[in-house]
């Protein structure tokens, strides 16, 4: 067992809760910056504008910009491996009254989902470079047609095209919307979703993708790192956010069918101290560079619908303006996200699930990342109980 580089001692002179500023391991798949985040030196801005989905999953897996022979390759891999096994379908089937009572929740079938596949994967146990690039391109295509059936099953309608995972002309993004309600989407709705998974796709050592290194640093393999990223990214104070953001609004808009206000309910929010999701970051001070460009999307399609869609992105300006004044505390993506797919009519329980079709991307990186060059990780704790006493004393 290696010795660790630094004293206990030390290490304790540099406790901080939550690891908050403590660097924990090197990566170049994303930078997170005051002033910009940036996917293996993308900046998300300009990924937004110009690139698609597909190209930012080929950067952040394959390490570099794609030519057109290489996204042309890339996409073919993709859309052939969209379909589920039938056993996987058998278990979203048999899950479905359990989704409908509440007992069961969409980013647990995932997890479990994602388990199963491992057993089926005939990778699973290999994790070399290659291996693990198949595995994740596996992941990557399949994870879609997951949620889409399982929305279905609650739904109770029938699988799309299940036995090709949906559209092979469709875009990721595209599909993915056309498994979930059995419609082929507008071209807005796909870049919007589009757009939504390239800004989800990445970011940094946080929690789910920690998890992952964590897992993947004891050389588990990567169906099980990846399932311990979602079941981190389950966490409200984490990928739920967006849900709970969403719920949110909705209380706020009950509250105003009764007379009251924004205002009023923000204050009482305060003054309960009600967790306000969708707001702050550990990171970003200055406010999330991704915000704004889910929000700008999502306020265009609510706009076209018309004030019914609309008055979601106005409360949500208010809301977001007594935070900024009164807490100094702006929005994050998953303030807008909420907003956004809630007019694109997603049901609000696949609004993390959604998130996990986009950060495998950047989970399987860095997966891979951390078996190319591994050491487990194993940090220290800063002991509060009892001090050293007798059994028999």
């Amino acid at each position: 067992m290696a010795a660790p580089t630094i004293s206990k001692e030390q290490a304790e002179a540099i406790y901080s809760k939550g690891l908050e500023g403590i660097i924990a391991g090197e990566t170049s798949i994303c930078s997170i910056e005051q002033g910009g985040l940036y996917y293996r030196g993308y900046e998300i801005h300009d990924l937004s504008k110009n690139a698609t989905f597909e190209e930012v999953a080929f950067v952040l897996l394959e390490g570099h910009k794609p030519s057109a022979a290489e996204l042309s390759r890339f996409k073919g891999e993709l859309v052939a491996e969209r379909a589920i096994p039938a056993s996987v379908i058998q278990f979203l089937r048999e899950v479905g009254p359990a989704l409908k009572r509440g007992t069961a929740v969409p980013m647990d079938v995932c997890r479990t989902a994602v388990g199963l596949l491992g057993h089926l994967d005939p990778d699973c146990q290999d994790n070399s470079g290659p291996a693990n690039l198949r595995k994740a391109k596996r992941l990557l295509a399949k994870c879609p047609s997951i949620i889409g059936h399982m929305q279905s099953v609650i739904d109770g309608r029938e699988l799309v095209e299940p036995e090709r995972g949906g559209d092979p002309t469709l875009s990721h993004a595209a599909n993915l919307l056309y498994l979930m309600t059995g419609k082929k989407p507008s071209p807005e709705f796909a870049r919007c979703m589009d757009v939504s998974l390239i800004l989800y796709a990445e970011h940094d050592f946080n929690a789910s993708t920690f998890t992952c290194r964590v897992i993947a640093g004891t050389l588990s393999d990567m169906h099980g790192a990846v399932c311990g990223g979602i079941a981190a990214l389950k966490g409200p104070l984490h990928g739920g956010a967006n849900e709970a953001a969403m719920e949110m609004l909705k209380r706020i808009d009950a509250h105003i069918k009764k007379g009251g206000t924004v205002e009023s309910y923000m204050q009482n929010a305060f003054e309960t101290k009600e967790k306000l999701m969708g707001f702050g970051h550990r990171v970003y001070k200055n406010g999330d560079h991704r915000a704004p460009i889910l929000g700008a999307l999502g306020r265009e399609i609510a706009r076209k619908q018309g004030p019914d869609s609309l008055k979601w992105f106005e409360i949500g300006d208010k809301v977001q303006k007594i935070m900024l004044e009164q807490k100094k505390i702006h929005p994050n993506v998953d303030f807008p996200c909420g907003m956004t797919y809630f007019v694109m009519g997603i049901p609000v329980p696949q609004y993390t699930p959604i998130f996990v079709a986009s950060r495998l991307s950047g989970w399987c990186a860095h997966i891979i990342e951390q078996h190319a060059n591994n050491r487990i990780i194993r940090p220290l704790s800063k002991y509060t109980g009892e001090p050293v006493r007798s059994w028999n004393g």
